[in-house]
């Protein structure tokens, strides 16, 4: 198939930077990493991830984690997997 369509996208510098290391440890251009992403839009009929606004508790225990409120700590893995009882 002939690839003839073009896009042009504006980003934040610092995304597209990011977005490239990740690119280049799976050895895939920018090129290919975008007609991967619309191919998988085509096949699923949407976007290949869930795209949701998060409901009132998910917001709160976002907040809560980014502000080190009403967590639990531990000191290892192994800590936290006894409190778990695992």
């Amino acid at each position: 198939m002939t690839k003839t369509a073009a896009i042009t996208v504006r980003l934040n510098p610092q995304v597209k930077k990011d977005a490239q290391i990740v690119l280049d440890e799976l050895g895939l251009t920018t090129t290919q990493a975008v007609s991967l992403f619309f191919k998988q839009i085509s096949l699923n009929k949407g976007l290949p991830f869930a795209v949701e606004i998060p409901n009132e508790e998910t917001i709160q225990a976002i907040e809560d984690g980014l502000n080190k409120r009403n967590v639990k700590t531990f000191e290892d893995a192994e800590a936290a997997l006894d409190y778990l009882g695992l």
